[in-house]
């Protein structure tokens, strides 16, 4: 059994930010996650590069050396995601931002998914049908 918790744009602010209201809340799921790390669970921390971008995540910026050490794996657009999340933008208009995080809920071979979101309805628009443990940070 594979987890994947992907991170939306305000979770990842908070992680980047001692001060956010929200960074004890997100950082607590972090951590979890590193303790099924230590079990040998497989847990993988993804980022969709758009959300990074539009939370201001910049990978050499000193401001974000802790977030960096944190092993999030960026997901890119690809080209195939790119449909998609164009399609799931022009359904539902949603932000670009939430249509690649559908893009990515839709192509992972996880088992898990886990989304860490500052808005669980806009995940249940975007979600494909998918099983999604939705966490409102």
């Amino acid at each position: 059994m594979s987890t994947v918790i992907l991170l939306d744009s305000e979770a990842v602010q908070a992680l980047g930010d001692p001060n956010h209201a929200k960074h004890r809340r997100v950082l607590s799921h972090v951590e979890v996650v590193a303790q099924r790390r230590r079990r040998a669970v497989p847990v993988t921390l993804v980022v969709p590069t758009t959300v990074r971008v539009e939370a201001g995540w910049d990978r050499t910026d000193r401001r974000w050396a802790f977030a960096n050490h944190l092993r999030i794996t960026d997901e890119p657009l690809s080209p195939a995601q790119a449909n998609v999340a164009a399609s799931i933008r022009g359904r539902t208009g949603v932000s670009v931002t939430d249509a690649h995080l559908g893009a990515v809920i839709r192509a992972t071979s996880a088992t898990s998914i886990t989304v860490l979101t500052s808005d669980p309805k806009e995940v249940s628009s975007v979600d494909g049908g998918r099983a999604v443990n939705v966490v409102a940070v």
